[in-house]
């Protein structure tokens, strides 16, 4: 990081007020335990290193006047150096374990107050912070946060979603897993597996593995929230006359009432054969035999004299 002032996207003359909002925004966004990008690591440590620079008023103003480098060392000048290291009151000979401060009031609004009380102590900075590269500057000293949640796609089959079930998945990681689908699962749905994402810092947990799950279509059947809608074809005999019919349902077949004079479309209600409680809705089709032998057309012709009707064609029946 050479302008800390563009690592925190921010102009030379902002304010502290400015500087610190800047950084609040990059933390919000790329801090790894919230964002698991490689290149939103790297923009979170330029910003952290630039906020600590700037945070700091008289450490900015020597900044600005070319005295020390962006990394907060001094610049070449030995005599200067040692009369200024010398001095009492010299803030700055203890970069590496300085005062968490305004550091500890953006983790707590990012991570809640236990992240800010961790983030408190002085013995160094925590292996987790260390193996991300961010070593032990001010701010992370034996800071312990949870690792970041993944995030995952799973595609079930229909059946699957609406009975329940089990499937296998490989992780990332070349774990593999037994996951549970819930009765009644709905495309979207996140099913949690903790502990099953990327690692903690420092003493910080893992985080978790998210599944959001899609249910695949099925050509057989429709669903409607909890209630199954699926198409009963029925023949031309019992769509006159009447009769019980076998329809499938997602519990298995059951045995169906057709009515006298059943029409295409309409539906039976199969109450409590849906999804965990829900209906089942038999939706009727009438199929015409596959040949029209003489004897059912003569049968027709005659019947058309006395019996001729015309349907209501401005909407489907």
């Amino acid at each position: 990081m050479d302008d800390p002032y563009k690592a925190l996207g921010v102009a030379k003359t902002a304010s502290q007020d400015e500087i610190k909002k800047a950084y609040r925004r990059i933390a919000k966004t790329d801090h790894p335990d919230l964002n698991s990008d490689p290149a939103a690591t790297e923009r979170f440590k330029a910003a952290s290193s630039a906020y600590d620079l700037l945070k700091d008023p008289e450490q900015r103003a020597r900044f600005d006047r070319g005295e020390i480098d962006a990394g907060g060392r001094e610049k070449p000048n030995p005599r200067f150096y040692r009369d200024y290291a010398a001095r009492g009151d010299n803030p700055y000979r203890n970069t590496q374990h300085g005062d968490f401060g305004e550091f500890s009031d953006i983790f707590s609004d990012l991570f809640g107050a236990g992240a800010e009380a961790r983030g408190r102590s002085r013995g160094g900075a925590s292996r987790g912070a260390q193996a991300q590269g961010f070593g032990a500057g001010p701010g992370f000293d034996d800071l312990n946060l949870r690792g970041p949640d993944h995030r995952f796609e799973l595609e079930i089959g229909f059946m699957t979603a609406a009975k329940g079930g089990t499937t296998r998945i490989t992780l990332p990681s070349g774990d593999s897993l037994e996951v549970k689908i819930p009765e009644g699962a709905r495309d979207g749905q996140t099913i949690r597996l903790r502990g099953k994402g990327g690692p903690g810092y420092g003493q910080g947990g893992p985080g978790d593995a998210l599944l959001t799950l899609h249910v695949a279509d099925d050509p057989d059947w429709t669903r409607e929230g909890d209630d199954i809608r699926r198409i009963l074809p029925i023949t031309l005999d019992q769509a006159i006359l009447g009769g019980k019919v076998e329809a499938q349902t997602i519990g298995g077949p059951v045995a169906v009432s057709v009515p006298k004079g059943a029409q295409t479309g309409q539906r039976l209600r199969l109450k409590g054969r849906g999804i965990k409680g829900g209906d089942h809705y038999a939706e009727l089709r009438v199929v015409m035999p596959p040949t029209i032998d003489d004897e059912l057309a003569r049968f027709m012709e005659e019947w058309r004299k006395t019996n001729s009707y015309e349907p209501d064609r401005r909407r489907p029946t």
